[in-house]
């Protein structure tokens, strides 16, 4: 086997089997639709912590997709070996927010669908998922749960505190309670009334009260 017979494969043979239209085009079409995906991420997003390396994620696995669909629509064989080659990858990373994960989902979808050549249908359909999303992962409520940490000298303290919540929420239910010598802790789930916070601070001033904290609570929850 000569020299020149070593580069004589198969390999060399499917060099152009993408043209370079076709790769600029679909990886420039997965960056402005991978941008869209993560400025709705950004504009949607109502965790604890906002985390820009997940939108900046977003954006290049929208890229990375497509360009591993273009390359296994231009050989079957290739797309064979493609599956075996994924399938040992493992994410190990956990997804705190279930939003991310329909997200990340959108992603993979819209590179797919690109480089499948379905481009009216990746943008319309993004635009029509990034639509729905803003509508609902916005829409604010006054009745969104939180949790207050009331922790209580006596019972006296405690009824009153309790009086004062009942007043001045739509909701109060006791999640936990925490009794000992000379204290007594309780995890209260509530519902504002308006937005208003200021019961907080006249809770902090009861007598037999010894602190109050008001968390917003995202979890899941019995409605």
């Amino acid at each position: 086997m000569s020299f020149s017979d070593i580069f004589k494969s198969s390999f060399l043979e499917n060099v152009n089997s993408v043209s370079l239209v076709d790769m600029v085009l679909a990886l420039v079409l997965a960056f402005g639709v991978g941008m869209f995906i993560f400025l709705i991420y950004k504009k949607t997003y109502a965790g604890v912590m906002y985390s820009s390396s997940f939108g900046v994620t977003l954006v290049a696995l929208t890229m990375i997709t497509t360009l591993v669909i273009l390359a296994v629509t231009s050989n079957v064989v290739l797309s064979l070996g493609m599956v075996g080659a994924l399938s040992i990858v493992r994410f190990r990373t956990a997804i705190k927010e279930p939003l991310d994960i329909a997200f990340l989902f959108w992603s993979i979808a819209v590179g797919i669908v690109l480089a499948a050549g379905f481009i009216p249908l990746a943008v319309i359909g993004s635009v029509i998922i990034g639509m729905i999303l803003l509508v609902f992962a916005n829409r604010k409520s006054s009745a969104n749960p939180y949790i207050v940490v009331l922790s209580c000298s006596d019972k006296a303290g405690e009824d009153r505190a309790m009086a004062l919540l009942a007043e001045n929420t739509k909701r109060c239910v006791c999640k936990s309670k925490t009794a000992r010598a000379g204290h007594i802790e309780l995890n209260l789930e509530v519902r504002l009334n308006d937005d208003d916070t200021d019961f907080v601070n006249r809770l902090s001033e009861l007598e037999g009260v010894e602190s109050a904290v008001l968390v917003s609570y995202n979890g899941d929850y019995m409605g």
